[in-house]
């Protein structure tokens, strides 16, 4: 066995035993960066190590350090786990060591994605014809759209940013609901178009539409992009589309959604109605490691007009080799990337069309189960309307509120986070794995209800506390 192999085969051995152990785990991490830096040892060895000691040294140390995300009880931001078929395509993405730019240097890549774009566009209801490229997650999903919905909207007046710049060219005018997710007001920043203009949502976060259309009626002529929401990062609401679509369409707006993880509502016939109209956009925005369920990193930028997007993101270089049919570099901005189509393909290989859509209605019911079982807690109440997978509660105060939230990570069963929702502290569970079952939102309402009970028992016996 060669030095390779036999690291290959260590790794191998600790992600099964890792793996293993995810069903009965503690969550959260039980070590510290300051314990774990001590482990892996913070002095560059003089020389070189074997391999497979290596990797032996890096998996022992780190996994105190570890927190259980791909487990079924992990709640917390919007994290999925990694489906079986594309954690394994995972680790053929790293052997093979693609750098997956150019059709004509790995065609097996340029297939998988050319395949795997064409089923995700049916899957989601999205024009047969846009582009679909692959980023690094959201985020960069998000300044993609958006960056094909500047140019075009600038090239529309006469302005060519990608010659001339933003600087002395028309103020283009971004316009979201007030709850946008923060991801959206990064990739503007990124793009040098500054902060939004806010219209207002209602009280489960979907934007206005008659107050879209006054917030465009009032905005004169400059050049617009509309940005709406499908997955309210508290409530899971979608906006609703197609008022809100005519509304943008009426003042001759971009209009781009990001939908990390609501747009794959869309994949489920119980569900696709909440992503009404969302097809008559002109991008959208997800992320396949929240509800699909692929390896970090894999978000999607889908674009309507595949020569806008290849207009913003295209590179032309003397030394590349450039096919006529296009290439993946043409579709999102990094030039050195892996394979995360290969991954994408395998999942919605693995899953298949029924498959998907019962990895949607499987995480709706769970998060219908939590909200069903906290609301019976004493003092508990939900306070999103719980359309897909997210559930937000509190527990008759702030201070009780993140009492239990600090009792249930120190028990350990799960990890939930706390957030802040209208200006009250509150219990945020987002239910985003494949793998977690009835018995896992089961231990973790027992684990919710024990530490309900211990934080009124402990606020009982404080002084003055009654």
């Amino acid at each position: 066995m060669d030095a390779r192999e036999a690291a290959l085969r260590q790794a191998y051995d600790h992600a099964v035993r890792w793996l293993a152990s995810l069903p009965d785990r503690r969550i959260p991490a039980r070590a510290s960066v300051d314990e774990i830096v001590s482990a892996l040892g913070a002095e560059l060895p003089a020389g070189p190590g074997t391999p497979a000691d290596v990797v032996d040294l890096l998996a022992t140390a780190c996994e105190p350090g570890l927190t259980a995300f791909p487990s079924g009880r992990f709640y917390g931001f919007v994290v999925g786990g990694t489906e079986p078929a594309a954690l394994a395509a995972d680790w053929l993405v790293s052997a093979w060591d693609q750098n997956c730019v150019m059709r004509t240097v790995s065609p097996a890549y340029a297939a998988a994605e050319e395949i795997a774009g064409a089923w995700l566009l049916d899957l989601l209801g999205l024009p047969s014809d846009s582009s679909v490229g692959f980023t690094t997650g959201a985020t960069m999903a998000n300044f993609t759209c958006l960056a094909a919905g500047r140019d075009t909207v600038l090239r529309r007046t006469g302005w060519n940013v990608a010659h001339d710049g933003l600087t002395g060219g028309p103020h283009v005018r971004v316009v979201a609901g007030e709850s946008r997710h923060m991801a959206i007001d990064l990739a503007l920043r990124y793009l040098g178009l500054g902060r939004p203009d806010l219209v207002a949502a209602d009280g489960q976060g979907r934007i206005e539409p008659e107050a879209l259309r006054r917030a465009l009626t009032e905005g004169g002529q400059s050049p617009t992009i509309v940005i709406l929401q499908a997955g309210e990062i508290h409530s899971g609401a979608f906006d609703p589309f197609a008022a809100s679509i005519r509304a943008a369409r009426e003042a001759g707006a971009w209009v781009h959604v990001d939908g990390a993880f609501g747009l794959w509502a869309a994949a489920s016939p119980s569900r696709a109605h909440l992503t009404a109209g969302c097809s008559d956009a002109d991008s959208w925005a997800t992320d396949a490691h929240k509800t699909l369920n692929v390896p970090y990193d894999c978000g999607l930028a889908i674009v309507r007009d595949a020569s806008a997007v290849r207009a913003a993101m295209g590179q032309r270089g003397d030394y590349l080799i450039h096919h006529e049919q296009g290439d993946p570099i043409d579709k999102v901005p990094e030039l050195s990337r892996r394979g995360r189509a290969f991954t994408v393909w395998a999942a919605l290989r693995s899953l298949g069309r029924s498959g998907v859509s019962d990895l949607v209605e499987r995480l709706c019911r769970h998060a219908s189960a939590f909200a069903a079982g906290i609301a019976g807690i004493d003092g508990a109440t939900v306070l999103n309307e719980v359309a897909f997978t997210q559930v937000c509660a509190e527990f008759g105060s702030d201070g009780r509120t993140d009492r239990i939230l600090a009792r249930l990570l120190d028990d350990g069963t799960a990890w939930i986070s706390g957030s802040t929702w209208h200006g009250r502290r509150v219990m945020r569970i987002s239910v985003s794995n494949w793998s977690t079952t009835d018995d896992d939102v089961a231990r973790t309402l027992d684990a919710i209800r024990r530490a309900a009970a211990g934080a009124t028992e402990a606020h009982r016996s404080a002084p003055g506390g009654r």
